[in-house]
């Protein structure tokens, strides 16, 4: 089976991945992408599409799995190129996102299915999921049947496979925002030595837990500052304050200015750039 991947960063990679130790051909999208995707396509045998065009008329089913805020975009475009097969929505986005989406493509024929990923790339078994919903999600489901990818159907309803995404990565997610932002009020403060000794009585090695967290997340907090966005709307939508989450995501926000960096901060440089 031909299988179109939007597109294939760190995650999209591995999820192309599984899906070729299936058999399957994946397609990728060279046209306007950097030499750094361009290099990850190659070293896992992805063939390139040199236009979206022609990967909607190649491939039966494209895969999506992008930044939050550029779900629709992506979806947009490929509905306007004329595809007509099954459209996998893999990305960080909220119920009602992912519903939207949904009807956009069945309006124009396009099979949908919701999927929600759980994990970081999925490189080793039984590490990262694939959650799915939609009248179709066994179909997608099949297509990683030889891992290391996991997935699992939940149910036709699209959205539900969101709604578990969403509700994961509240928690995930949002405690480590949390918790970097008490690090920096700690710090302006000057209470942080104090909130540590009181921490580790609590729980033994939990404040080196906490700073481990701060300086890892800020490698894809540029990309959780949407993901806490969809978050605060899947909250909102079922009556609950969305407020915490859009807090989260100014706290991402914050942070985005270590993307791409080739070392791990220090504790010192993800606080002042809180402050």
């Amino acid at each position: 089976m031909d299988i179109g991947i939007l597109h294939p960063g760190e995650m999209g990679i591995s999820i192309a991945a599984s899906a070729i130790n299936g058999g399957h051909r994946v397609y990728w999208l060279s046209e306007g992408r950097s030499e750094k995707t361009r290099s990850r396509a190659e070293r896992y045998h992805l063939t390139e599409a040199v236009s979206l065009e022609r990967m909607c008329k190649d491939c039966s089913i494209i895969i999506s799995v992008c930044p939050p805020h550029a779900a629709e975009d992506v979806a947009d475009a490929v509905i306007e190129k004329g595809f007509s097969g099954l459209y996998l929505d893999a990305n960080a986005i909220s119920t009602k996102h992912a519903r939207n989406i949904g009807e956009k493509m069945k309006t124009k024929g396009i099979d949908f299915v919701d999927g929600g990923i759980i994990g970081g790339p999925a490189w080793k078994p039984k590490e990262t999921w694939m959650y799915l919903s939609g009248e179709k999600a066994e179909d997608i489901s099949t297509i990683f049947a030889k891992g290391p990818l996991e997935s699992k159907v939940i149910g036709e309803e699209v959205g539900k496979a969101s709604a578990l995404k969403m509700c994961y990565a509240a928690y995930t997610k949002g405690t480590t925002a949390l918790l970097s932002a008490i690090l920096a009020a700690a710090e302006s403060n000057g209470v942080r030595q104090e909130l540590y000794q009181q921490w580790d009585m609590d729980e033994e090695g939990f404040s080196e837990q906490v700073n481990r967290r701060a300086r890892r997340v800020t490698a894809k907090a540029w990309r959780f500052e949407g993901e806490m966005k969809e978050i605060a709307e899947t909250f909102e939508e079922v009556g609950l304050p969305g407020g915490f989450h859009l807090a989260a995501a100014e706290i991402f926000h914050r942070m985005a200015g270590f993307k791409d960096q080739t070392q791990t901060p220090e504790l010192d440089d993800v606080l002042s750039a809180l402050l």
